[in-house]
């Protein structure tokens, strides 16, 4: 087994790997305005998956991913030379949605923020159902209860 930091040192490494030869080494006409977000490697160093964003619609994201599968041979080289291990790991592209996750998650924030208004509003002219003071201020008729209550235990007990 293999110690968790050294696969995060790796995986670190990895993604640093990917984003440089992506920028500098792949001229694929086809490869958009692509960011390497994130790389992981398995425990054993054997796959990496490389998650990316597309700035662009749907065509330029496929275009990029045809364009990534393309140069995998050439990435997965650079980064077997690199890393010094035995087994060059295996690279699989997984497009990060990040954006569109964020996006969606601010739409339901602000669902919640108009809601929360209505309810305000609605609050605001609200009235209680019942009196104002529900509960009774007489305590003549509390003492009277209770002097009716004392008398029935006082006669109960002869």
């Amino acid at each position: 087994m293999t110690d968790s930091a050294k696969v995060r040192r790796h995986a670190e490494r990895v993604h640093k790997l990917v984003a440089s030869v992506v920028r500098t080494q792949i001229k694929d006409p086809r490869l958009g305005m692509i960011t390497i977000t994130d790389a992981r490697l398995t425990a054993d160093l054997r796959e990496a998956t490389i998650f990316y964003t597309v700035l662009g619609d749907a065509t330029e994201q496929a275009s990029t991913a045809a364009a990534l599968e393309s140069a995998k041979g050439l990435l997965r080289s650079t980064v077997g030379k690199a890393l010094g291990i035995r087994h060059s790991p295996s690279l699989a592209f997984v497009l990060d949605n990040v954006q569109d996750q964020a996006k969606h998650i601010d739409d339901l924030l602000a669902q919640a923020r108009q809601a929360d208004a209505e309810t305000q509003k609605i609050a605001a002219g609200a009235t209680y159902a019942g009196d104002a003071q529900p509960y009774r201020e007489d305590d003549d008729e509390d003492d009277e209860l209770l002097e009716d209550e004392n008398e029935l235990v006082e006669q109960e007990k002869r």
